[in-house]
This record gives structure tokens, C-alpha cells and sequence, in this order.
């Protein structure tokens, strides 16, 4: 099973930026084993929405032609807890973008206030390994699909994002 950590989109500029959010809910099941008496959203859960954020942007950008990993993370700062009842809103702005991989940074917030933020570093992976499905069929389809990535998304001249065809 794969997991990921942000609910859906709200923005996407190819090549620039993207904005996601997640509701933290008292039903989410690791919350009631971290911090026992304290349901707290995992710090590094959090990163990893953060990652993921960011990390969907980098692929948009080559047109989900290429896998994309998190290869490290220089930076790393939490300001507060996420708990049940919180949205966290994700904000991730690609700094740079080479064959060989990127460097965006992102944040999370909750409301106004800055809950963590991050450097993160993605590499893509040798074009011999990308050309094996990284989803079963039509997974990676429906997970775009439910993340509404092409509901918000617009390229950088602000004309509409379009589902890439080689993906079902």
C-alpha cells in the first residue's frame, strides 16, 4: 500500500509553485500512538506531505516522465504541533531544476501561522529504472485524478495544465 499525506491540490504552476492541504482528523490511526494522551500528527509525516508536495511539482515539470525521489533534506525546522481538527497547507516553490534532479522549498502552515518549513532536495532516478511502472495500471492516474492537480493546475503562461496522454 502506498501512503500519501496530502489530501489535494489547491494550486499548481508548472515549473514554479504548488499548494496542498491536509486536514488532520482524530480518525487518521497513527495519531492515537504518537504522543500517547496526545494525539499529535507525526513530524515526519508532515515532511513527508511537505515532500510529496513538492516532489508531484518536480514530476508535473518533465510531465511525469521520470521518477522522482527525495534524495535528502539540508534543512528542516518545526515550529508547533499539527493535532486533530488542524489543515495544514503545504506550499512547495521549485528553486532550481537539472537532469539530474531539484531543489525546492517548502511550508507548512496552519491557518496563517508557519508550522515547519524545509529545503528538499529530489533526484531522478536512472532513465534504465524509470521505464518500469512505478504504479499498477491506472493507479498513478487515479491518484492525479483524486488529488484535482488538474482542476488547479495552469502552466507557467497561466494557460490549463492537461492530463499527460501516456498516462491511462
Amino acid at each position: 500500500m502506498r501512503w500519501f499525506w496530502i489530501d489535494r491540490f489547491t494550486e499548481m504552476v508548472s515549473g514554479q509553485k504548488a499548494t496542498a492541504i491536509k486536514t488532520v482528523s482524530l480518525s487518521e490511526e497513527h495519531l492515537h500512538d504518537h504522543f500517547l494522551g496526545i494525539p499529535t500528527m507525526p513530524n515526519s509525516l508532515i515532511l513527508e506531505g511537505m515532500a510529496q508536495t513538492a516532489g508531484m511539482l518536480v514530476s508535473e515539470y518533465n510531465d511525469f516522465r521520470e521518477r522522482v525521489i527525495l534524495a535528502k533534506v539540508p534543512k528542516l525546522m518545526y515550529h508547533s504541533r499539527a493535532v486533530p481538527g488542524d489543515t495544514l497547507t503545504y506550499r512547495a516553490k521549485l528553486e532550481a531544476i537539472e537532469e539530474s534532479g531539484a531543489r525546492a522549498t517548502t511550508t507548512s502552515h496552519i491557518g496563517d501561522r508557519l508550522q515547519a518549513e524545509a529545503e528538499i532536495l529530489f533526484a531522478h532516478i536512472d532513465r534504465e529504472t524509470a521505464h518500469r511502472p512505478l504504479f499498477r495500471s491506472n493507479d498513478f492516474g487515479d491518484l492525479l485524478r483524486s488529488l484535482q492537480l488538474f482542476s488547479v493546475g495552469q502552466k507557467a503562461d497561466g494557460s490549463k495544465l492537461t492530463f499527460p496522454e501516456h498516462i491511462e
